[in-house]
Order: C-alpha cells, then structure tokens, then sequence
C-alpha cells in the first residue's frame, strides 16, 4: 500500500513493494481524490507489461487496516494464479452470447496456462461502475454463463461523492465500464458473503418505483421517504446516511435476506436506492446484529474449512465502514481485519454468484492445500 499523494511517487511506490519476476497480476484499489489521468500514466509506466486492474474506492483495505486517501493492493505470482481478464464497456447492451464468449476465452487461457484443473479451482472476479445502475444486468448475465464457477466482486466508489467512479484496465480509468477477472489457481479458496443484520417485523410495500434509476416513490401508498421517516423515527429532513446504515431494508430470496440500502433522499420525497427495487416488492426492516463478532464467526468457519488464509479478498460495504465508525469500532474492526491478511476495499455494493447486494461482506480466502 501506498499513502503518497503524487500519483508517479504512489505509482513508484507500489512497484517497489510488489515487482519481481514471476509477478502476473497487480489488483490495486485506490482512492477517487488521486488525479486519475496522471495516476493511470504513472501506474503504466511503473509496472510496464504487468496486467494491473483496478478500481475506485470508498475507503480502502491494506495490510494496515481500513485506510484512506490512500492505494491498497495485491500481486498474484504467476506460478500460484492464471489470469484472464475482459472489458465490459457498453453495459446496457451487455449479451449473453458476449458473456459466453469472455467467459470461453478466459477459460481457454487458464486451460492453457496448466496449473490447475479448472473445476473447482476457478473463481470470476467483477469491478463495476458503481455509480452506473447496471450491475443487475451486468452480473444476471455474467451469472448465466459462468455457470458453477464461483463469483464475487464490488461496485467502486468515489469516496462517498456520489459523482464519478472507475474501473482501471490497460492503462485507463473508465466510467460506465466493469472489468472481469477470470483466476485460477492450485491454492485452496472459498467465495463467501456475510452479513450482521437481523429482520423485524416491519415491512414496507414499494407501491411505485421507477426501476430503471433505483428510485422508490412510494412505499405503502406514501411518499417514500416520509413513510421511511416515520419507520426510523425521524423527521423527514434528517435522515442522512447514518439511519441508512443503522436502519437498513432488505428483500427475502427464499430464506435470505438481502439488504437494498438507501442512497440518498430526493426533493421531491422519493428514496434512490445503490440496489435493483420495483413496484411490488417487500422491503423488510432489519436491525443491525453485532458487526465484528458476525465476521470474526464467518472467518474462524473459513479457516476450519480451509486452514488458515494467506490471503482474503475483501468487498466491505462502505455503509459497514460507516456503521463502525458511528458505534466506536472502526479502530477495532481495522485490526481485525490486518491480523486476517485482508486486501480489498469499501464499496458501494458487492456482488455475489450473480446478485448484487448491499451491507456485506464478501470475498474469496485463500490457503495453501492441506
């Protein structure tokens, strides 16, 4: 990681912890405040035919902790992971027959690369625009053609600006882009998500919505944004991000609850959300579990599965990230997650075996076989 501000000084930085001769992949996740153009020159420049991707972040997650301001990354060896990559730029018009053919081709390089059989030792990783309201359409489409092979990812940030995010692939930070990682490797991992929410008894009816902008107008026959007020117990010009990270809504898939936070309220009373919502869904109210002690219980179930992680690849809501901070436990929650060899970053929504979801956790952990 780096905490230099000047992108050739972060960029030079970086090449000196993570360049050697066997270095395939550099995954970095880096903050929207670097001047991006410059830093996308520098990043080329420094690690000249090393395949790097990347992302913009709502905080990060280095070797440190919970970090910002700042550039967090990984390399993979090229004698433990095969990686293939694929641009996804025109996201609206995104295909099947195009996620077929990316997803064959990647395979293809992994096959090639030998190092390991491709069923049950390869994964899919997703970077998407985060502000681009197509990552349902994206990941169902993605999902179709995968199959069974794992997939997980995160949607980049902007420091909580709400204004431009972006995914880093051959030398360019792009908006309304998503980069696909195809990784295969001799390593043991498991994909996994976790949550620390809990449903109540209170529901909500979205009873108008515009799905196209995730922009709920009415729930239960009423402005959205005074009956959500009036469920968290607030005056309707108070709400703020904090009761959307403290008072979440999720949707139930069969036994699963699968949180859809709040963006932002609009002037005219209607609630944008970072997540797919239509007319006639069910929005349960949760309530928030315990943070840590929910993740410390999902890691301990990873290493009994697998031994011990070298490495975790993390997508942190960054609504998580917020929650800890507002309870005290941010300090914490960032030693917590140095001591498990977590690399990643806070998104604004992470994605798991083709669902985008909210107020997560999820990643892939790595170990050496047993």
């Amino acid at each position: 990681m780096t905490e230099a501000t000047d992108p050739d000084a972060a960029a030079q930085d970086l090449a000196r912890q993570l360049l050697h001769p066997h270095l395939g992949c550099v995954l970095f996740f880096c903050s929207a405040e670097y001047p991006l153009d410059k830093l996308a020159t520098a990043l080329d420049q420094h690690f000249g035919g090393v395949m790097l991707l990347g992302c913009t972040t709502a905080g990060e997650i280095s070797a440190a902790g919970y970090g910002r301001g700042c550039i967090s990354a990984v390399g993979l060896d090229l004698r433990t992971f095969a990686v293939d990559c694929t641009l996804i730029r025109a996201l609206d018009s995104f295909s099947l027959v195009e996620a077929q053919q990316a997803v064959e081709r990647m395979l293809g390089h992994c096959r090639q690369v030998n190092l390991a059989p491709v069923k049950d030792h390869t994964f899919a990783l997703t970077m998407l625009d985060g502000l681009s309201s197509r990552e349902e359409l994206v990941l169902n489409t993605l999902s179709a053609a995968l199959g069974s092979i794992p997939h997980f990812g995160g949607s980049a940030g902007d420091d909580n600006h709400l204004s431009h995010t972006h995914v880093y692939y051959q030398g360019r930070f792009l908006t309304g882009a998503a980069v696909v990682v195809m990784v295969n490797t001799w390593l043991d991992f498991e994909v996994f998500t976790t949550h620390h929410l809990k449903p109540t008894e209170s529901k909500l009816v979205v009873t108008d919505a515009d799905s196209s902008t995730r922009t709920v107008l009415e729930l239960n026959a009423e402005p959205a944004a005074e009956e959500y007020a009036r469920l968290v117990g607030v005056p309707v010009d108070e709400l703020s991000g904090k009761h959307f990270a403290l008072d979440a809504l999720a949707v139930r898939i069969r036994d699963q609850f699968y949180v859809r936070s709040i963006q932002r309220v609009n002037p005219d009373r209607s609630l944008t959300f970072y997540c797919a919502v239509d007319t006639g869904i069910v929005l349960t109210a949760m309530t928030p579990g315990e943070l840590l002690p929910n993740l410390r219980l999902r890691f301990e179930q990873l290493r009994q599965r697998l031994g011990e992680p070298v490495l975790i690849l993390g997508c942190d809501c960054f609504l998580r990230r917020m929650e800890s901070e507002l309870r005290g436990e941010d300090q914490r929650m960032s030693e917590f997650l140095a001591a498990n060899r977590v690399i990643g970053f806070n998104t604004y929504g992470e994605q798991f075996n083709g669902m985008h979801i909210n107020q997560t956790f999820t990643g892939v952990a790595f170990a050496f076989p047993r």
